[in-house]
């Protein structure tokens, strides 16, 4: 069963907005996709049994070398392709624990890298999004992520977090 089979017709993904200490953000370049010689957001698929915000971590990590923690959710990309698939993406806001140790999964990436917005708006190559993203960034609010709420054992959660 391929990933797109296996995914089904409602896809979740997450995407990282990483900003470095000195306010730069970490961009790749991918070599498959919509997006294919691109900047974009580091992104992928929610796995099964994880949340969302364990995700956006694992996948930065797999794309970059770089251990992040979640500061928030920035906000929600939805669309629906080919009038069938109901495509999602959530996208945080992650702060690097550790800015040194930048390498690009080579499979998957031409290249991953800390460049500043004011540069990133210069880029032809940088995804719609990035740019969006990039003029709004004064008026944004980021939701910070709750846990250790229980919302009734009937449900059984393993884990529940809010981001509001």
């Amino acid at each position: 069963m391929s990933n797109k089979e296996k995914r089904g017709k409602v896809w979740l993904a997450v995407g990282g907005l990483v900003k470095s200490s000195e306010g730069h953000w970490l961009v790749v370049k991918k070599r498959y996709g919509g997006l294919k010689g691109k900047w974009s957001l580091p992104a992928g698929f929610v796995d099964e049994g994880e949340t969302a915000d364990e995700a956006v971590v694992r996948e930065v990590k797999e794309e970059t070398g770089i251990d992040c923690v979640v500061k928030g959710l920035i906000g929600l990309r939805t669309g629906v392709i080919s009038e069938e698939i109901s495509d999602n993406l959530l996208v945080f806001l992650l702060e690097p624990l550790d800015e040194g140790g930048l390498q690009h999964q080579e499979n998957e990436l031409y290249e991953a890298k800390f460049i500043s917005p004011e540069e990133l708006l210069q880029e032809k190559d940088a995804s719609i999004m990035l740019h969006y993203l990039i003029n709004q960034n004064e008026s944004s609010v980021t939701k910070p992520g709750y846990d250790g709420l229980n919302p009734g054992d009937q449900f059984k959660y393993s884990v529940y977090k809010l981001f509001f």
